[in-house]
């Protein structure tokens, strides 16, 4: 299924999505600014493929943006640091690398809180998020432009459902689920039940390849983007986190513009975020199908029994307690 897009059908979507376009004042080649990248996904993953087709076009009258894919730029996990040092324009980063910085970004990594799509954006352009920008400006002298869904994750296994049919959370015992390597990640996996293992995005089909990992947990357009259904025998719906990314520029990046290229980027990003959201929805709706064609099983466990499960382990830790008073009760008040 192609996802290139025209210019037209580009700015139709636009008036569809009720975003706002227009033209920065074309600047020579030489004095363009350069927005690099740096992104662990593939360049047809859908967050690069609507960064390159959306956001690209919109800024293109004053910035060269260029993506570099497959974490070929800068290793997954140190994209945060590089913008602090200036050394990097743009990435794609996560809540849960945010919270290695930042505890308190850990409630956005946590498993059932975010309901939906739109529950997410809700969230982000709700008041209840300023003190995390802030907080974000101060620490990392990085800015949050828009947030990207990325998807349901759920359990994506080695063993065939004969050999492990993953129902509540006690079925994961013992099993070696990669998981990326924070603090936040890590938590995560154990909350499902498994033995999370720290691992690199580039690594696991290999890993699953070799049986040096039993499984992986994304959401099914990931499954298929990265090919991991030629490795695994079944997945568990168990939709344990609405997953999100968020574009992020480096301050320093950001300050260098004019607010008319400041205002551009916002709305490039939002446009980017918008249709990629659109597309991401779409495929989770179509996916289950084609992964099943390819071998795979695909099943729904008892989500109750995860979910009360993995609530359970977050109220009684740490990472609890640095999450700012009343952000859960506002999060959730915000939801369907």
């Amino acid at each position: 299924m192609s996802f290139r897009i025209t210019r037209r059908n580009t700015l139709a979507a636009f008036a569809a999505l009720g975003i706002a376009t227009g033209a920065a004042m074309p600047v020579s080649a030489d004095d363009k600014i350069t927005l690099r990248m740096s992104t662990s996904g593939s360049a047809t993953d859908q967050r690069s493929v609507a960064m390159a087709e959306v956001f690209g076009p919109i800024v293109d009258g004053f910035a060269e943006y260029q993506p570099a894919y497959n974490a070929t730029l800068f290793a997954q996990g140190t994209e945060l640091e590089a913008m602090a040092r200036g050394n990097l324009e743009m990435a794609i980063v996560s809540a849960q690398e945010l919270a290695q910085f930042m505890p308190e970004f850990s409630i956005f990594a946590t498993g059932y809180v975010h309901q939906n799509a739109a529950h997410q954006v809700a969230v982000f352009n709700d008041d209840l998020m300023d003190p995390f920008h802030a907080m974000v400006e101060e620490t990392l002298n990085v800015k949050l432009l828009s947030v990207m869904y990325l998807g349901r994750r759920h359990v994506n296994l080695r063993q065939t459902r004969e050999e492990l049919d993953v129902q509540t959370p006690a079925d994961l015992k013992g099993v070696n689920l990669r998981m990326p390597g924070t603090d936040a990640w890590q938590f995560l996996g154990k909350a499902l039940g498994a033995s999370p293992t720290p691992l690199a995005f580039s690594e696991v089909y290999t890993a699953l390849s070799t049986g040096a990992i039993d499984g992986q947990d994304n959401p099914l357009p990931t499954v298929v983007d990265k090919k991991f259904y030629e490795v695994t025998k079944q997945i568990a719906l168990t939709s344990h986190l609405v997953d999100l990314n968020y574009i992020a520029i480096s301050l320093e990046a950001w300050n260098a513009m004019s607010e008319e290229q400041q205002a551009m980027v916002q709305t490039a990003a939002d446009a980017a975020a918008a249709i990629g959201r659109e597309r991401q929805l779409a495929l989770e709706a179509n996916l289950a199908s084609f992964i099943e064609e390819q071998g795979v099983e695909v099943y729904e466990p008892n989500r109750a029994a995860f979910r009360e499960h993995v609530q359970a382990q977050y109220a009684d830790s740490d990472l609890a307690k640095s999450w700012p008073e009343g952000a859960l009760d506002a999060i959730n008040a915000l939801g369907n």
